[in-house]
Formats: structure tokens, C-alpha cells, sequence
């Protein structure tokens, strides 16, 4: 197939990943898993026949199904967007709740384009609630959502916990792990934000159910945050890991956009 572009932007993707560290991904597999997927950078870079993507948020995987199987009425719905798109456009669509999946796609699929930085937040309530950024594009040159919706023929989309996601994989099967990055005893405003999302228990659950599948012979690759409170989850029980740096420009200020480290733990590769 000929290669098709994520169509959504997401705090912490991994095009950096792939572009810097390809070998890291096995090119011989069963079945390939992403219990977070996000923008599904790996999933689109890899285009693995058999996959089981998953997600706990529910307008992000709806958004993905409504693609696989209504893309031309989502495309229909942006192109209305992108003729109207303005402050006041913006702030109603945000404000208004859809019921077919392809509205309410098109509505994430625009408000990821055109908020703040791409950001996905939601208040106590679960209500979106970014504010509008500079890009007014919501149409865009690399859009192929046929392609995209032929990708994700035979696909199987879910909206649950990690834990069954993970638990379903089996020997020679590709799990490609990309969490919240949580770590105990940590200030940092990122953390704190993503703790509401993923807390350090869900950290050792996780651990856990990777340590388990580790011995059912899955090829695991993780990324997640450089930290000594990671670090002993993993490095006791024999995974290979490896620090690597990357850059991040989710802060608001130019000046706090520098290179992080981040950690690679792999293992059965």
C-alpha cells in the first residue's frame, strides 16, 4: 500500500521515533498491538496487516472508526469547517454536541487542527476545552482518508483499558507501547496533568501485564518517561533499555522547547 499520514496531531508523537530509530522495530511479526495509540504514527509507519489499535478516548477511536467506514461524509463535514472556520465558528462548534459518528468526528478531527497546539483537553465535566490556535487549515495536502480508510480494513478499533488490550497478545505478536508519561515523586506540570489520565498505579499495572507478556514471547518495544521510578519497573526483570533524547515543542513558551530524554525498553526483539 502506498504510505498514508496520521490525521491528527497528539502531545508526545513519535515521528521522532521512527525517523531516528528504525531498527528499533521488528519487521517480522503476528499480530500487531497499540493500547495507546494516539495519532497512530507507528501504526501508519509500520501498516501491519493484522492490528488491534485501542484507545481510552472515546472521540479519538470513534474518530478513527468513522474514518474506516464513513471517510467520505467526514471529508464532506471538514470542508463545510474549513469554509467557515473563524473565531465564533470555532467556539460553536466546540460548544455543540453531535450524535452521528461522522459529525462528531469531523468536529475532533477539526478542533485538533485548528486549537491551541493540537492539544486535547477536557474539563471536569469532559468537555473539550482548548482554545482556539493560529492554524486555520483543516483541510490538508496529506489528507487520504480513503487511504486511511483502507488501512483500517480488518482493523480492529477499541475503546478500553490497556490491561485487556495487552493480555490478548501471544508469542511472535508486536506490541509498540506509548503511555501517559507518569513517574513517582516528580513536580513537573506535564506529569501532574497526565497523573489525572494515568497514575503511578496504572505505571506498575502496566509493568505487570508487560512483564507477562514478555514471558509469552511478544516482541515489546515501550517509550516512556527517563526516570529512575521507571527504570526499576523494567530493568530487574530483563528488558533492554535505553536512553534517547527528542525534541518537544508542546510548551506554550518557545524558550522551555528543548530536547528531552526519554526511555526505550524493548525486549524479544
Amino acid at each position: 500500500m502506498n504510505k498514508v499520514t496520521p490525521f491528527l496531531k497528539w502531545a508526545g508523537g513519535k515521528r521522532w521515533l521512527i525517523q531516528k530509530y528504525p531498527e528499533y522495530f521488528p519487521t517480522e511479526y503476528n499480530t500487531y498491538f497499540e493500547p495507546f495509540l494516539g495519532s497512530g504514527v507507528v501504526f501508519f509507519h509500520l501498516q501491519p496487516k493484522e492490528a488491534v489499535l485501542n484507545d481510552t478516548n472515546k472521540d479519538l477511536i470513534d474518530s478513527y472508526r468513522a474514518i474506516k467506514s464513513r471517510w467520505r461524509k467526514v471529508y464532506n463535514l471538514l470542508t463545510k469547517h474549513h469554509e467557515n472556520h473563524c473565531k465564533n465558528y470555532y467556539y460553536h462548534i466546540r460548544s455543540t454536541n453531535y450524535h452521528s459518528l461522522e459529525e462528531r468526528a469531523a468536529k475532533m478531527i477539526y478542533l485538533n487542527r485548528t486549537c491551541f497546539n493540537g492539544i486535547y483537553r477536557v474539563n471536569k465535566k469532559g468537555d473539550f476545552n482548548v482554545p482556539i490556535g493560529s492554524k486555520t487549515k483543516v483541510l490538508l495536502d496529506t489528507d487520504d482518508f480513503q487511504g486511511t480508510s483502507k488501512l483500517l480494513k480488518g482493523i480492529e478499533l477499541l475503546n478500553n483499558d490497556f490491561e485487556k488490550v495487552i493480555n490478548r497478545s501471544s508469542i511472535n505478536d508486536f506490541i509498540f507501547v506509548d503511555p501517559p508519561y507518569t513517574v513517582r515523586h516528580n513536580s513537573n506540570g506535564f506529569v501532574k496533568y497526565n497523573e489525572v489520565l494515568f497514575s503511578w498505579e496504572d505505571q506498575e499495572r502496566l509493568a505487570n501485564c508487560l512483564i507477562e507478556a514478555k514471558k509469552r514471547g511478544v516482541k515489546i518495544l515501550m517509550t516512556n518517561a527517563a526516570h529512575p521510578s521507571i527504570q526499576q519497573l523494567y530493568e530487574p526483570k530483563g528488558f533492554n533499555i535505553k536512553s534517547v533524547s527528542r525534541y518537544s515543542s508542546i510548551s506554550a513558551s518557545k524558550k522551555s522547547r528543548n530536547s528531552y530524554q526519554e526511555l526505550l525498553i524493548s525486549c524479544n526483539l
